[in-house]
């Protein structure tokens, strides 16, 4: 095995000289006393979430099947705080979660079995797939500590289901605009000791946009051994996503034009948005005297062909509008190894290293064209030739030192704190040749930088009665994240700064009424700098760093078990998101941004779910999603009034097998949920209504 960096050659050593590695969130470890769920993103051993200083939401596989979640929107719509927009420039498979009155494709980290997924550059949510999930962990704010320089905002953890745990099934679907799917799960025969698991899945989704639409092919093989003293585990998954994206609804003035149909798609005819990825993973646990040793080695492939465009101006001049061709490569390496001490008198320990290299190589060409206003007589390939030749290559290495310690002084006190001596490590070349002029423009640079990051923070239990409690909570982040890239045909060799955060966190967590509910109230308050930001330069997008922005606010969650089968949920944030210092030029105009808040930002969110989900019988769910106004410009001209979206489900359940029906945006509401960043002044509309019938059989 080649090592990427001189960095690497510590885990490089470790890999070759110990044995094969595997998942450091293992399912074999037992959970917490008494606890009904666990964590383990929050601190890499199981943890009551309750018990933990920060806020976490844990939704296991079983409360997605009984919502009929199959989407990241669909299974975080009832979580306090965050707001998953669908679609967005990743595509109509894609989506752009929003935690803190912040939604920036970079801003939070997406892990999937301990995988950082998306490595190094931006998260992969394109081919996330939620077939077969034991549960989904939310935690919000940073992770400084455990994963580095990769979050500020939030993680998200999908953790599928172990061979040993996975029951067989096959699940159809169909619905609206030509949708339909299909996946089955199987336990496959033990074989020379290893337990394993196969999940495939093919899905076809349309839309009420013309010339939209996606389909996924995925693939997930998991394999586990106990090898002597340690337990082995290596995992395949393979996803296939090809797309045909919508285009964004351009806004002139305060206003989303009405010269522009609602689904008009200026794309050029036969525009694609095509995601190719592979992971491998190895893993090995062991115990190391009084220690649990956890090690992964992951890699990864991705590929993405893209041709689109997007209307520039809304009138018929031509050119009206700007497209891009492009193939974007990636590959990534993870690799962590930790020590993990937990059953220490009124202590755990963890203490650990870990690197994240990524390189990637964006080539292609840009083009102007025309198009209709109502998406019409749009050229084809075969009339776009481009007008330049750009490359962009970037590599960058994350390694880190890390260490975490959790002390109970006391039965009602828990102290924890970590550190973490981060390196960060990036090299960037792009280079232009202008067909036009013939001439070569571009250049390259280099970054490092070594800091410290860390979080601290305390659980008191102010109150407790059997089963019941509530716990009091305050913590503390410091974390930086290497500016983002997107591959986007900037062709700016420039790195940018380093984005940089302080935030707090205070609240309240409580279990009443004999564990039947569950209710949490938390505050936070984020510092933020060099916030990188997208702007049009010459009808391009282009990313640059942003100044300081301040981000605080309240989040409430409230689960009740009301009977045996019964349940409701509900939940409110109020998000307030501002830039503090940050100067913008507008047609030739420099302004100053400070006390306006962020575009596309709501101050309030709400959410409130009632769910019947009996083991037999007829089951049912009605959802309710709150968005407040918001403002989608950066000078706060063009305001956007709040919306309420509605989804319901009816199913019947036997023993073996269950017929569902849900339908989502009943209301058929078309609000913008998302800014573009490759077209200017454009949004992304919710999708239409949406109906879809599945039938699912367990063996």
């Amino acid at each position: 095995m080649r090592c990427p960096s001189t960095l690497a050659l510590i885990p490089c050593l470790l890999v070759a000289g110990v044995a094969p590695t595997l998942r450091a969130q293992s399912a074999d470890q037992p959970k917490p006393a008494g606890a009904a769920t666990v964590e383990v993103t929050a601190t890499r051993f199981p943890e009551d979430p309750v018990k933990v200083p920060a806020s976490i939401t844990v939704l296991t596989g079983r409360d997605l099947a009984d919502r009929g979640a199959t989407d990241l929107r669909s299974a975080l719509a009832l979580a306090a705080g965050i707001n998953i927009a669908p679609g967005g420039d990743g595509g109509p498979a894609s989506s752009i979660p929003e935690f803190w009155g912040l939604k920036e494709f970079d801003a939070f980290l997406l892990v999937v079995d301990g995988v950082p997924w998306g490595g190094a550059f931006n998260p992969a949510l394109s081919t996330l797939d939620l077939e077969n999930v034991e549960r989904i962990e939310i935690q919000r704010g940073a992770a400084p500590v455990m994963y580095g320089a990769t979050s500020f905002v939030g993680v998200i953890q999908v953790i599928h289901r172990h061979p040993a745990d996975t029951e067989g099934s096959v699940r159809l679907s169909g619905g609206s605009h030509g949708s339909g799917g299909a996946a089955v799960t199987l336990r496959l025969p033990r074989w020379s000791k290893v337990e394993s698991s196969l999940t495939a899945d093919v899905a076809k989704q349309g839309y009420d946009d013309p010339r939209t639409a996606f389909k996924r092919g995925h693939v997930l093989w998991r394999n586990r051994a106990e090898l002597g003293a340690g337990i082995l585990r290596f995992d395949l998954d393979a996803a296939a996503v090809d797309q045909k994206p919508a285009s964004p609804h351009p806004r002139v003035g305060k206003v989303l034009t009405t010269d522009v149909p609602l689904d008009a798609n200026h794309n050029p005819d036969g525009a694609y948005l095509n995601d190719r990825r592979a992971t491998f993973t190895l893993g090995w646990d062991q115990q190391a005297g009084a220690a649990l040793w956890s090690t992964i080695l992951s890699t990864s492939r991705s590929r993405q062909d893209l041709f689109r465009g997007f209307l520039v101006d809304v009138v018929t001049t031509d050119p009206n509008a700007h497209g891009y061709r492009e193939r974007i490569e990636t590959t990534d390496l993870y690799f962590d190894t930790h020590l993990a001490w937990t059953d220490l008198p009124g202590l755990k320990l963890v203490a650990g290293f870990d690197h994240l290299h990524g390189a990637g190589t964006g080539r292609g060409g840009d083009f102007d064209y025309v198009v209709n206003l109502d998406g019409s007589n749009a050229p084809g390939s075969g009339a776009l030739p481009p007008a330049a030749d750009i490359r962009i290559d970037d590599r960058r290495d994350f390694s880190g030192l890390y260490g975490f310690a959790e002390w109970s002084p006391m039965s009602r006190l828990v102290v924890e704190g970590g550190l973490r001596l981060n390196r960060t490590e990036e090299t960037r070349r792009a280079f232009t040749l202008d067909f036009a002029s013939a001439t070569l423009d571009g250049g390259q640079d280099r970054r490092t930088v070594t800091r410290l990051s860390g979080s601290a923070g305390l659980t008191w239990t102010a109150w407790q009665s059997g089963a019941d409690r509530v716990n009091l909570f305050a913590s503390y982040r410091n974390t930086y994240k290497p500016g983002a890239i997107d591959f986007g045909l900037d062709s700016t060799p420039g790195i940018l700064k380093p984005e940089t955060a302080e935030s707090y966190d205070l609240g309240a967590k409580s279990r009443l009424l004999d564990g039947r509910l569950d209710l949490e109230l938390s505050t936070f308050l984020m510092d933020f700098s060099n916030l990188v930001v997208s702007q049009s330069l010459g009808g391009l997008p282009v990313l640059v760093n942003a100044g300081t922005e301040r981000f605080q606010g309240m989040e409430l969650s409230a689960d009740w078990r009301l009977r045996t089968d019964w349940s409701l949920h509900g939940a409110y944030s109020y998000h307030d998101s501002r830039f503090r210092d940050y100067v913008q030029d507008f047609g030739g105009t420099a302004t100053q941004l400070a006390g306006k808040r962020l575009e596309m930002s709501p101050y309030h969110l709400g959410a409130l779910g009632l769910l019947y989900a009996p083991a037999r019988g007829f089951t049912g769910s009605l959802e309710a999603r709150y968005t407040g106004g918001i403002f989608m410009d950066k000078r706060n001209r063009a305001p956007y009034g709040g919306y309420t979206t509605l989804a319901a489900g009816l199913g019947y359940r036997a023993a073996r097998w269950e017929v569902r029906v849900k339908g989502d945006n009943l209301r058929d509401r078309r609000d913008p949920v998302a800014e573009s960043e490759m077209g200017d002044a454009q949004y992304y509309l919710l999708p239409g209504r949406r109906v879809t019938a599945t039938v699912s059989y367990r063996f």
